[in-house]
């Protein structure tokens, strides 16, 4: 039986097992959760193989149509991203999840049966606004309801459901190549999506979410099930402390003590688009069809760089919580860098159609590319705008950031082709590897190392001094959080 806040059965789960990882019933709600970054990831990569089969159904459909069909989900992610953190602040994290999965549900089976091309951007949109919702609502639940000592891997878990969703993306356009079925490669997400909402419905509001709106009990009884006996009082009376330390309102984000981490998130946004990440995801298979490869072996390879984007965040979610987030940021954005440079000196020597050894070598530089982000900016980025916000503020302040994560996808995307055309591949990769070392000059100086500290502690922290390195986690919550 579902309890008042949502809780299945009245047993209690460790925060920590007595193995001393996270206990059953955080990774389960995790796990969960997690299925809103497996649509996430779906959605946006599924449209890469469905853009070569469109012209089947809508025979005068133009390649500014085409382009239509991808970036419309990004407009809608964008409206969605602010709109649920107004929704995430009102009615909680969990009924906020369950309506975006019955908009998942309904974008996908709309875009699967269009009848006209008109029914298929709406349904782009539609599509958008569950994905943006879930880029920021997601993260933010597993966050707030993980250990501190566990925190990273269990948010991570949502940048590994993206990369898979992704590369379930990539394996599905290639299944149904042959059937040119591009309506189920769209309708296919319906299934995790109604997966999703049933999931949700035994899981318990975010406890953190509960103390902001003075429902101890309830939060007491969910924090109950999700960590030791012992630590439940401890880390209730500091959700306590934190609520009322950090009761400001929306309107205050932009004073001087949140303007730090506010820019910090949106910066971090920005960056994770402004540095290529989604023209690998959207366009890699006509970047590797200009590579010398045909249609078939384009998406084959495209298949390959999902499965190094999934292998490599499993890594991440390993390092997380052991060497940091700032390390690992540094390390992959650095990386991409020297992916970036080497497929912009690859293009520039061998030109715009390349063959033998020159498309190797781009190949493997995007492989490298792709592994880079997927251990660094890639699960960061979403794990940090989860931790480094006050409580009162988390919401609105994640939406924030993550509105400006798909404004700036949604900019790189449109522009991309039009780059290509205006500066050749070498130019457009130049570009994006000068933004790239922008990029790791701005984490070296202005990102704090939050492992191991407590939510509460984080804020207080980012409030009480300047942003920026020195901010460092002395590790003080391990013992006293978990």
């Amino acid at each position: 039986m579902i309890d008042s806040t949502g809780a299945a059965g009245a047993g209690r789960a460790q925060g920590i097992s007595e193995s001393g990882g996270p206990g059953g019933a955080v990774i389960w709600l995790a796990a969960i959760t997690a299925l809103g970054g497996l649509l996430f990831g779906y959605d946006t990569g599924v449209v890469s193989g469905a853009l070569l089969f469109l012209h089947d159904s809508f025979p005068h459909i133009s390649s500014v149509q085409k382009e239509l069909v991808t970036s419309l989900l990004l407009v809608g992610a964008a409206i969605g991203a602010i709109g649920a953190g107004r929704v995430a602040d009102r009615i909680g994290r969990r009924p906020t999840i369950l309506i975006t999965a019955v908009v998942f549900v309904v974008g996908v089976l709309a875009a699967a049966f269009s009848p006209v091309f008109a029914v298929l951007l709406v349904a782009r949109v539609v599509i958008g606004l569950a994905v943006g919702s879930a880029s920021m609502v997601v993260p933010m639940y597993i966050g707030e309801a993980a250990p501190p000592r566990f925190r990273g891997a269990l948010v991570s878990f949502n940048q590994l459901a993206i990369t898979s969703g992704i590369l379930v993306s990539y394996l599905v356009d290639y299944g149904l190549a042959g059937s040119k079925d591009w309506r189920l490669m769209f309708g296919l997400a319906s299934i995790p999506a109604i997966l999703l909402f049933v999931g949700t419905l035994t899981q318990a509001e975010s406890p953190s979410w509960l103390v902001t709106h003075d429902r101890e009990d309830d939060a007491r009884r969910v924090l109950s099930r999700l960590r030791h006996a012992g630590a439940v009082d401890d880390e209730l009376a500091s959700m306590k402390e934190g609520a009322q330390r950090q009761s400001v309102s929306a309107r205050e984000m932009l004073s001087p003590r949140l303007r730090g981490a506010l820019t910090l998130g949106v910066l971090l946004a920005v960056f994770q688009q402004i540095t290529g990440i989604n023209t690998v995801i959207y366009y890699a298979p006509t970047l590797l069809n200009s590579a010398g490869l045909g249609s078939s072996a384009a998406l084959l390879a495209n298949v390959v760089n999902g499965v190094v984007n999934v292998g490599m965040t499993l890594v991440a979610i390993w390092l997380l919580d052991r060497v940091g987030r700032r390390t690992l940021l540094i390390t992959g954005t650095c990386g991409m860098a020297v992916g970036l440079l080497v497929i912009a000196l690859v293009f520039m020597v061998g030109g715009s159609n390349l063959t033998g050894s020159a498309a190797i070598v781009a190949i493997i530089a995007l492989f490298f590319y792709t592994g880079s982000f997927a251990i660094g900016l890639g699960p960061v980025f979403w794990l940090l705008i989860s931790e480094i916000y006050p409580a009162r503020v988390r919401a609105s302040a994640m939406s924030v950031a993550t509105f400006a994560n798909w404004a700036a996808n949604f900019v790189v995307t449109v522009s991309f082709l039009t780059l290509l055309n205006a500066i050749n591949g070498d130019g457009t990769f130049f570009l994006f590897t000068f933004l790239t070392l922008v990029a790791v000059v701005y984490f070296w100086r202005r990102v704090p190392e939050t492992k191991g500290l407590r939510l509460e502690d984080i804020s207080a922290q980012i409030e009480g001094r300047r942003l920026g390195p020195g901010a460092v986690a002395a590790q003080p919550g391990e013992g006293k959080a978990s």
